[in-house]
């Protein structure tokens, strides 16, 4: 083994370098350059050298663009044997920026695993095994590649900055903050008044109506595709009659790049068809802002399946189907994005604490509710695939 990576969520990255000067201070030799640590043994008879390599999202941001939803994915798709860890290991990794990317010049020796484990240790965060293997930051084992899990007691952390985000109070903000937490509190969900308000309607980055009408299209067909996945049908036969489907309304192109890929392999993996076979939820968001829906139920319960595909199948192509809609207002959009935003953070201190969701929600109905209207408002202008769980 060559590579030992360190994930973690931090303010800065101004103190990494005293961290790794402190932990390979004595018998090795550091030169940096720029954000790149060349270190090398010095005596004459152990010779080895490696690189330590620091990205930031503010020093690298398209790293995290490309490779924060792939992670995602990866551990998404492994059979946890503890779901609750699944959780909490996804919940990690939405709030990663930060990056110390070790590369041996070869195989590391046990030695060197204790002196990058005591690096982990001194940084904070997951240590990432080329196996897949991850790592607390006492070098305890998370969960194996296998989704066994191993003898951490993990608990995510997050950087202030990242978890609460690049706040610009509004008087707006204040006042739908505040009647979100008067609903949480009529209904006895607990919140945290600290989780800072979602930005202004002026300031958000909102979908269009007839973008908005595409995706939503594209999104039930791909559902679909991965229904017939899980199911075990015919799986060549089922994605020549979708694929079809995109062409026939138009709307291929609002795929997101892991449902194209998922569309065309050999082999669709079971894991990736029930992890897409959840957007229903955030199809049912969807669909609510385009009018055909008259109200977000409390999220107890699964949306109405059979509903949410006749509102489309009704129609034999996309423009019957868009005259059929009538965009919901930004102010009712935003609101529901705000509810969902502090429901959700009720759902992970329940988890964290290992409680049951308060008041019989279901956390992946939440969370798939939120992709779709964190993406409708433009949150940080994130991709579908790559909408921030953070709480």
């Amino acid at each position: 083994m060559r590579n030992f990576t360190i994930f973690a969520s931090k303010n800065d990255i101004d103190d990494i370098e005293n961290k790794i000067s402190d932990v390979f201070a004595k018998g090795f030799e550091i030169k940096r350059d720029d954000n790149e640590y060349f270190i090398k043994f010095k005596t004459l008879f152990k010779k080895y050298k490696f690189t330590i390599r620091v990205i930031s999202e503010e020093t690298d941001p398209s790293y995290f663009d490309k490779n924060i939803p792939g992670m995602m994915g990866y551990y998404n798709d492994i059979p946890f044997e503890d779901e609750n860890l699944k959780g909490l290991v996804l919940t990690q990794i939405s709030d990663l920026n930060t990056v110390v990317a070790i590369e041996m010049d070869k195989d590391m020796n046990e030695e060197q695993m204790q002196l990058f484990t005591r690096l982990l240790s001194q940084i904070g965060g997951i240590g990432f095994l080329p196996d897949g293997t991850l790592l607390d930051q006492e070098g305890l084992v998370i969960v194996y590649p296998n989704g066994e899990s191993g003898s951490a007691n993990f608990r995510p952390h997050g950087c202030t900055r990242k978890v609460m985000g690049q706040e610009v109070p509004s008087e707006e903000g204040e006042l739908r903050k505040n009647k979100t937490e008067a609903y949480l509190n009529e209904n006895g969900i607990s919140f945290n008044h600290s989780l800072p308000q979602l930005v202004a309607i002026e300031q958000c980055q909102f979908k269009t109506h007839e973008d908005i009408a595409r995706r939503a299209v594209a999104l039930l067909i791909v559902i679909q595709y991965a229904c017939d996945v899980v199911q075990g049908d015919n799986i060549h036969e089922s994605k020549d009659f979708f694929i079809n489907m995109l062409q026939r309304y138009g709307v291929r192109e609002f795929l997101t790049d892991n449902e194209s890929n998922f569309l065309q392999a050999e082999e669709p993996s079971r894991q990736g068809a029930v992890n897409i076979s959840w957007q229903y939820e955030a199809y049912w968001v969807l669909v609510w802002a385009l009018g055909l829906v008259n109200t977000l139920e409390f999220p107890d319960d699964v949306c109405d399946c059979a509903y949410a595909i006749k509102v489309v199948s009704n129609h034999e192509t996309f423009e019957q189907f868009y005259l059929h809609t009538t965009m919901r207002s930004t102010e009712e959009i935003l609101d529901e994005a705000d509810k969902i935003y502090r429901l959700h953070w009720a759902c992970v201190d329940s988890r964290i604490k290992g409680q049951d969701c308060p008041a019989g929600m279901n956390e992946s109905i939440v969370m798939e509710r939120r992709r779709g209207l964190f993406w409708m408002i433009g949150h940080r202008n994130e991709g579908w695939d790559n909408i921030s769980m953070d709480t």
